[in-house]
């Protein structure tokens, strides 16, 4: 085995600039998600899975390649083998926005090479990462290893608006026992990722005018032509958050993970409307009239919950809250909130590989050969891809290379660390699938 990882890794440094060119070439077609900035000259995510199409199919790989939205493809390549011993390689081609470009320091599509770095929007999130493992397969391949075990790299859409082009992989095609996702961890292993959820609430109120606030507000004498009090759903929603903010904190810390932050298990309230009238998109349809008490709220919050909590779980307890918190108030008791679950389709289920496996140590161990800085195996504080096959029974992990800039100004990607990432994934590769 060890014979046939230092064929791969001599072949690597032979063909250094394999993995940068390829970089260079991805970064260089502009492939925002257009969920977020629509516009045909940056929205070219067709053009950056030709390139991977094509070297996979040179590279020996059956492909397969489909539509998840219109114009926007998903790209799969295989290299047939056991399924016992299978591995996926993923990672995903778009990429979020430039922003500002006059605050970069070059064009944010130039893929130049300065200071040891491609520099580029998506350079470290993550066409470097995907980079790494097409140059990965490419270097076995070349050095002539035949792998034992089924080795699919999966290119993917939508990772920055949901992870829609993983999900509807996850569903709908062939997966495998393990998986690498290669996004940026600058050479550390991350075995754990906790779960995030987008939910909705909604409180209700009483419609009414303004002008009679003071009579939901004030004891009056209780006459026949007393016009009816309104209840202000805007004022009961700011009870709602105070009373969420004590629940998170409570979470926080009665929930902790050895891999994670602590307190990561944060309930971030993202988005607030507030108005009258329910609409048909489910917002209050009136939100420009101050003069209306409001009787409808939405809340909508980003839940994270740790890697080793359950769905179902973390859903009953959360609704028992609301239950509780409804109850300390009379006209919620007979008018409680709604609560929406995975708001948009958006849902990360956890990952929680274990330190011990196979994969985890592989991947340690090779970058420790690697890397001159040794890997720490930990958790991440954000989500990825590698969330939707861990929801469909693949023990995943994220491992990937080094750079700066990320979602942010003047993105970048460390040379160096491009090609220890593809050395590391070739040998983990390698460990995982066994050879002929």
């Amino acid at each position: 085995m060890n014979d046939a990882v230092n064929s791969v890794w001599e072949r690597i440094d032979k063909d250094r600039d394999f993995v940068i060119d390829l970089t260079r070439e991805l970064v260089k077609i502009p492939s925002v998600n257009p969920k977020f900035q629509v516009d045909p000259e940056i929205n070219r995510e067709p053009e950056v899975q030709d390139v991977i199409e094509r070297q996979l199919q040179s590279d020996g790989f059956a492909t397969e390649r489909w539509d998840v939205f219109p114009d926007r493809p998903n790209v799969i390549g295989e290299w047939e083998g056991s399924d016992e011993k299978s591995l996926i390689l993923c990672g995903h081609i778009d990429v979020v926005p430039v922003g500002d470009s006059t605050a970069w320091d070059r064009d944010p599509f130039c893929a130049d090479i300065d200071k040891g770095k491609i520099w580029g929007r998506g350079a470290v999130d993550m066409k470097g990462g995907v980079a790494c493992c097409v140059a990965a397969a490419n270097a076995i391949r070349a050095a002539g290893i035949e792998l034992d075990g089924r080795l699919a790299i999966h290119s993917v859409v939508d990772e920055e608006a949901g992870g829609f082009g993983a999900m509807d992989i996850a569903k709908n095609r062939r997966l495998a026992k393990r998986a690498i996702i290669a996004e940026p961890t600058w050479g550390d292993v991350v075995a754990a990722e906790g779960g995030l959820t987008w939910v909705r609430v909604t409180i209700f109120g009483k419609q009414a005018h303004a002008g009679w606030r003071f009579n939901s507000i004030f004891p009056q004498p209780h006459t026949a032509d007393r016009i009816e009090p309104g209840v202000n759903a805007i004022e009961l929603a700011t009870r709602f958050l105070n009373a969420l903010r004590e629940f998170e904190a409570s979470r926080c810390r009665d929930h902790w993970h050895p891999l994670m932050p602590t307190g990561i298990a944060t309930i971030n309230p993202g988005v607030i409307h507030g108005g009258a009238g329910m609409g048909e998109n489910g917002l209050p349809a009136v939100m420009s009239n101050a003069a209306m008490i409001s009787d409808v709220v939405t809340i909508d919050l980003d839940y994270k919950f740790m890697p080793d909590e359950r769905f179902e779980d973390v859903k009953a307890e959360f609704e028992d809250f609301v239950h509780h918190f409804a109850a300390t108030d009379s006209w919620m008791r007979e008018n409680p909130p709604k609560i929406l679950w995975d708001l948009f389709d958006l849902n990360f289920p956890p990952m929680n590989t274990p330190v011990d496996h196979p994969l985890t140590l592989s991947l340690a161990n090779r970058a420790g050969q690697v890397q001159a800085t040794p890997p720490v195996i930990k958790g991440f504080e954000a989500v990825t891809d590698a969330a939707h096959y861990a929801g469909a029974g693949v023990d995943a992990l994220i491992y990937g290379p080094s750079g700066d800039g990320f979602h942010a100004n003047n993105e970048c990607v460390d040379i160096e660390s491009l090609v220890e990432s593809t050395k590391v994934i070739a040998a983990a590769v390698i460990d995982n699938c066994g050879t002929k």
